[in-house]
């Protein structure tokens, strides 16, 4: 299945994607999918999303695939290139930080450039969400706990994600997490979302381009070590982490400005579309 929760016209509803056509059932209910996630009922909605109204998908307006979760847990140098050109080694456990909710867009919506900063980097990532929770979860369980995966931007201030050894100020800017449009279920994947090709591309010039199965710590793994120390829950989302050719270790350093147009694209996930807006 490929879910996401649209509006269009004042009204919200929950979109299928099948080939070539998108359906929408319009039920503020049905596209609650952070409820249908706690609830176990994911395939219901969709079914239920696959017979509804067939709708042009450019007339929609996209929000994030869920935007209660309890954790977003982020993963800093996760790929062995980004990990070099930060100057910070590889990591031997996951390099960890929080987002939080307030922060999440979703596709097609401004990322907005804050007046307080013109340091506004993009980051493209694989995103994580969880159909159930747990703690001691097995490596070889782990992915049955995948609900989905989805696309991310984990838009970045950098000048205030490094004034402290914490990145938490710089992470969690108002509309700098894009993410989405699709929410797409294990069965239309490689196991683990692995193998599939991630690029960036800001006003198309391709800044980073990589694959998933790059990742020093892969999805199985990350939810094995995650659940040893913290109880994960349903609805929970992993942003896993980007590749080489951020703008902030290139010599020399690149922004993003007011006018931009921030794409992230992962090979049978989906593309994640955002301009980038002066606040």
């Amino acid at each position: 299945m490929r879910l996401a929760r649209v509006i269009k016209d004042g009204r919200i509803g929950l979109a299928a994607k099948t080939g070539d056509t998108t359906t929408v059932v319009w039920d503020a209910a049905a596209a609650d999918l952070d409820r249908h996630i706690a609830a176990g009922t994911l395939a219901q909605a969709g079914a239920q999303a696959a017979g509804g109204e067939a709708v042009d998908i450019a007339s929609l307006t996209f929000l994030p695939p869920v935007v209660r979760p309890s954790k977003i847990v982020c993963l800093g140098l996760n790929y062995r290139d980004h990990a070099e050109e930060s100057g910070l080694g590889i990591p031997e456990f996951p390099v960890l930080f929080a987002r939080f909710p307030s922060s999440l867009i979703g596709h097609g919506a401004p990322i907005i450039l804050p007046k307080v900063s013109s340091q506004l980097d993009w980051e493209a990532e694989l995103a994580v969400v969880l159909s159930k929770g747990g703690k001691h979860i097995a490596e070889a369980d782990a992915l049955s706990h995948v609900a989905g995966y989805s696309v991310f931007n984990d838009g970045s201030i950098r000048d205030y994600q490094l004034r402290t050894p914490q990145w938490t100020a710089g992470k969690n800017f108002d509309d700098t997490g894009a993410f989405g449009p699709w929410l797409v279920t294990p069965d239309e994947l490689p196991a683990g979302a692995a193998g599939l090709k991630i690029e960036c591309r800001v006003n198309g010039q391709v800044m980073q381009s990589s694959n998933t199965g790059n990742l020093i710590f892969d999805v199985a793994r990350t939810i094995a070590l995650l659940s040893g120390f913290m109880t994960l829950e349903a609805g929970d989302v992993l942003v896993m982490g980007t590749p080489g050719g951020v703008g902030v270790a290139r010599n020399p350093q690149v922004w993003m400005k007011a006018g931009d147009v921030c794409e992230v694209e992962i090979e049978r996930v989906g593309l994640l579309s955002n301009p980038i807006v002066a606040e």
